[in-house]
């Protein structure tokens, strides 16, 4: 409770901090043994009940997330070989559904190729809800296989709006930084203003607030990543 305290009191809920200072003091709210996770929450302007107001993206992050990424790629044949060159960690098709029924998601991301979603549409209802389905949108369902799986595994950030409108993504760790996680978060709004929906009206970025993992949340001026 002692710890939680401190950190909690090294920042001003009531304030908008300016990015420069948010990034840093997000970085000095860092309270535990392990390397805590920077995590963004984004208010935006959509209604994610229809369909084209859906947000959903990735971006390369300069500085990578930090972490090691599991890539699990549902591929057959030349594909799979590309895949499994590339540094995927599970590689599969039929076998990979079934490992995936009995229960192991043991991975992060999964990537497929496109003559391969009906069976990945076999346990939909599985990647679905812990946000690991592949989709064209975000580039994980493609022929570009090997190029996708090295861009995943060197720190590619997905994001994608929540049915209260919150968009929520990572930017890299405590250890990164402010300006690393400066330079991070800025990639990732550029590709958060190019996924904006044409019937997006009003403010597109409300609300930014960023935290570490067991951290108090951080207000960021959204004003400086409208642009």
């Amino acid at each position: 409770m002692k710890r939680m305290k401190a950190v909690k009191a090294k920042v001003n809920r009531s304030k908008l901090y300016p990015v420069d200072e948010a990034c840093k003091l997000v970085c000095e709210t860092a309270s535990t043994k392990f390397d805590e996770t920077v995590d963004v929450a984004v208010n935006l302007g959509v209604d994610p009940k229809k369909a084209d107001q859906n947000v959903r993206g990735s971006v390369s992050l300069p500085h990578g997330l930090g972490k090691t990424i599991r890539v699990a790629v549902f591929a057959k044949g030349a594909k799979a070989e590309e895949a499994k060159a590339a540094g995927a960690d599970i590689v599969g098709a039929d076998d990979l559904v079934a490992s995936i029924q009995a229960g192991d998601l043991n991975f992060d991301s999964v990537v497929a190729t496109p003559d391969m979603m009906a069976q990945v549409g076999k346990v939909g209802k599985l990647l679905g809800p812990r946000g690991l389905m592949p989709s064209p949108k975000v580039g994980t369902v493609t022929l570009e296989v090997g190029e996708t799986v090295r861009s995943i595994k060197s720190g590619r950030a997905e994001f994608r709006v929540d049915k209260a409108g919150i968009l929520h993504a990572s930017v890299g760790k405590a250890s990164f930084g402010g300006e690393k996680i400066k330079d991070n978060l800025m990639a990732l709004f550029g590709a958060i203003q190019r996924a904006k929906p044409s019937t997006s009206k009003g403010v597109y970025i409300q609300k930014v607030s960023m935290s570490l993992t067991m951290g108090p949340g951080v207000p960021v001026e959204p004003a400086e990543l409208r642009g």
